[in-house]
């Protein structure tokens, strides 16, 4: 009778232990399943959503491109209201000495800083509105100097690699002392384009206007490589390609994200505006 007892008490506590195990190998196999890791191509895909939806930064640039030759610059941008403040030296261009300050403020574009400052009345900054630029439908469309990086928006251009079909994780990378993790991939313009189906329009407009300073410079594809912080937001991207007038290499390197940025126009009194000064010649 007492051997009777024992037997389903061992049984029971076996069948705990059991119970116990599968549960736990169960909870495993769950948690995998709810935290799959994410692909090199959603990544980059999260990663330029983040980044295209900052309101400001500051960034820096560096690097060769077509017909220019090497530039580095430093620049600031807020999206609302609309504003780009870019310090560029470009040491390869004869005609271009010391740094050019560039602020761009609606249609209007102000160029002064050592390279640009001339004896103009006393004055040390031009102001060039839309007019001179091509007109107010186009918007900034000149062919000075460092203009067309002045104009640039780089939150736009990290979206460019999520339209590669062969994006793979490089590995882990430390920027500036943040860690990072490095992706690469090769996209075409063709790819760009596919890339903005399915977008709001103002999204479509903004990736469209970075791709045109590529197009123009007749770049077909691109090797891109991005780095992606732990908050999801592009740190740093590169591009490389091969354009009509040389190589293109460049790489952008993101400081602040969504801090304040003050842009303002240069004091009146230092700025020629050379809108006013056609009118005067023309009445002279």
């Amino acid at each position: 009778m007492k051997t009777a007892v024992r037997r389903p008490v061992r049984a029971r506590t076996a069948g705990a232990g059991l119970a116990v195990l599968l549960l736990a190998a169960g909870a495993t196999g769950c948690g995998s399943e709810e935290s799959p890791a994410m692909s090199p191509a959603a990544a980059v895909a999260k990663a330029a959503k983040k980044t295209e939806a900052i309101s400001s930064l500051r960034y820096e640039m560096s690097g060769e491109i077509p017909g220019e030759g090497h530039v580095e610059a430093e620049a600031a941008m807020r999206v609302k209201p609309p504003a780009m403040s870019m310090k560029i030296h470009m040491p390869d261009d004869p005609e271009v000495k010391g740094t050019v300050e560039m602020r761009i403020i609606g249609k209007a574009l102000y160029i002064g800083g050592d390279a640009a400052a001339r004896e103009m009345d006393g004055k040390s900054w031009m102001k060039l509105g839309a007019s001179e630029l091509g007109g107010a439908e186009k918007g900034l469309n000149s062919d000075a100097k460092g203009l067309a990086q002045a104009d640039r928006n780089p939150t736009s251009e990290v979206a460019f690699l999520s339209g590669a079909k062969d994006v793979e994780e490089v590995g882990a990378e430390t920027i500036d002392g943040v860690k990072t993790t490095h992706y690469k991939g090769t996209v075409t313009l063709d790819d760009i384009r596919d890339s903005f189906k399915g977008k709001d329009k103002a999204t479509r407009e903004r990736r469209e206007k970075s791709m045109k300073q590529y197009e123009d410079m007749g770049v077909d594809s691109f090797v891109m490589d991005m780095w992606v912080d732990g908050d999801d937001h592009t740190k740093r991207f590169r591009m490389r390609g091969d354009a009509d007038k040389g190589k293109l290499d460049m790489t952008l390197t993101f400081l602040d994200l969504n801090k304040p940025v003050t842009i303002t126009a240069p004091p009146a009194k230092d700025t020629m505006d050379l809108a006013e000064m056609m009118k005067d010649l023309d009445k002279a």
